[in-house]
């Protein structure tokens, strides 16, 4: 499978003020592209595990701490569903 990398310049201030050490701010700005890419449908959880650099079954664990489903339905929804059963 062919990549392709994408590089983005962040002043070395910021790792200061979030407190993180490049590595972690690198994998969490990862992670966080590959959970907006899924939200808005772009992407499948296989393609978003990659890019996040995780595999598919953290991906799906990782879903739910953004509020997100790993079905395609409102954690809210899924709820009320189960309620009305």
């Amino acid at each position: 499978m062919r990549t392709a990398q994408l590089t983005i310049p962040y002043p070395n201030d910021l790792l200061l003020s979030l407190k993180v050490t490049p590595e972690r701010f690198e994998s969490d700005a990862r992670m966080l592209l590959a959970v907006k890419l899924y939200e808005l449908g772009r992407v499948t959880t296989g393609i978003a595990a990659q890019i996040a650099g995780v595999d598919r079954v953290a991906f799906l664990f990782e879903l739910g701490k953004f509020g997100l489903s790993p079905v395609g339905v409102d954690p809210d929804e899924l709820e009320s569903d189960f309620a009305n059963a």
